[in-house]
């Protein structure tokens, strides 16, 4: 402020020299948005082609242990790298195996137990209509529910596998290229360590955070999809081993895997055992689903991935509405990658970590970023 002959204040005027640059933080924050959207929506439109790609990467960095020890023990680097990929083939064959049997075995069994869906429809047509409801306005309701509909968009899957065979495809060819270019990738990342050490360090939190939860998920996925099975046979719910690949796979899923794979076989039990049986299915799950992966799972990934339980659940959101149904079995590593590149680089946005991740997940990182704790291997 500058102070004139009466006394009275005038407000200081920049000289041109003087004038603040740059574009401000609105003009930033609008630039981001836009950018962001533009990075989503070239996502979402290449989602065939990015998702796979994406999967590739996690896999080949889920196995860089089996690597390692394959090399420790002797073996070329060549040799490893050529048994680590026949690996992962055989893993995606094995799980492409199972896919395919529980979808083919799903579209011969189900259409039998058409006349007991129908009959379960109308029954609880008329169980809504005795609530104050009147049954007409209920089966208006419900009128775009056709059990024949349910039954042929079942038997239709298994025919639907184009879309599938084409991403697999782009799975394989990137699951080549990348664990061969692994050795290439390990001196690019030793350069970006001297020259960026603190990006250097958010990849390294990032690939520890996909092993881990791509190891784990897969170990705990096997435990819930044999007790699930065993349980299944116990109470004679038909299809027992196509649900326990169904767990298996949903298991992949945070936070909603656990409803998507209980609901068929919950609903099976109703048909063919009554309520009963039904109901003894679902108490199964939520016990298994409470001990297992509510309590024992998140103690093994917690440190490693460390994002707390409502980031994960919006990323599944998010993702799965930006790339469909890879987007949300890739939802917690896609996330890690954005934290990793966007946030953990950055000092700056330092604080914005304290909103995605536990404490105790950053206090490791800051301990290993101090020295404290070795580097991953």
């Amino acid at each position: 402020m500058t102070t004139t002959g009466d006394g009275a204040r005038e407000p200081d005027v920049l000289a041109p020299h003087e004038e603040p640059k740059g574009w401000g933080i609105a003009g930033v924050t609008v630039v981001s948005l836009a950018a962001a959207f533009v990075v989503l929506w070239g996502i979402s439109q290449h989602a065939n082609l990015v998702m796979p790609a994406f999967l590739a990467l996690n896999l080949v960095i889920a196995a860089q242990p089996l690597q390692r020890l394959l090399e420790r023990a002797g073996l070329p680097r060549w040799g490893g790298m050529i048994i680590v990929l026949l690996v992962l083939y055989l893993l995606l064959a094995a799980l492409v195996g199972m896919l395919v049997w529980a979808l083919w075995i799903a579209a011969e069994e189900i259409p039998r137990y058409q006349d007991k869906f129908v009959e379960l429809y109308e029954q609880t047509i008329e169980f809504l209509g005795r609530f104050g409801v009147s049954e007409d306005q209920v089966s208006s309701s419900l009128a775009g529910v056709d059990p024949g509909t349910v039954i042929g968009t079942v038997q239709n899957v298994a025919g639907q596998l184009s879309s599938a065979g084409g991403q697999l495809t782009v799975l394989v060819i990137a699951l080549t290229f990348l664990v061969f270019d692994v050795p290439g990738i390990t001196r690019r990342r030793a350069v970006i360590a001297r020259q960026r050490p603190r990006l250097a360090d958010a990849l390294s939190s990032f690939t520890d955070g996909v092993k881990s939860y791509w190891i784990v998920s897969t170990i705990f996925g096997l435990i819930v999809a044999v007790i699930d099975v065993i349980a299944l046979m116990i109470i004679g719910v038909p299809l027992a081993l196509v649900w326990g690949v169904l767990a298996f796979v949903t298991n992949y899923i945070p936070n909603i895997g656990f409803v998507l794979g209980l609901v068929p076989p919950a609903l099976f039990a109703l048909l063919t055992g009554g309520p009963v049986d039904a109901i003894w299915v679902v108490v199964i799950y939520s016990v298994v689903n409470l001990v297992i992966q509510s309590f024992i799972q998140p103690k093994f990934t917690g440190d490693a991935v460390g994002l707390t339980p409502t980031v994960t659940f919006l990323s599944l959101v998010f993702w799965a509405s930006v790339a469909g149904a890879l987007g949300a079995i890739l939802a917690v590593p896609l996330t890690l990658a954005v934290k990793a590149f966007l946030v953990d680089a950055d000092p700056r946005m330092t604080w914005f970590s304290t909103f995605m991740t536990t404490p105790d997940a950053d206090a490791k990182r800051d301990r290993r970023r101090a020295g404290k704790l070795p580097p991953p291997r």
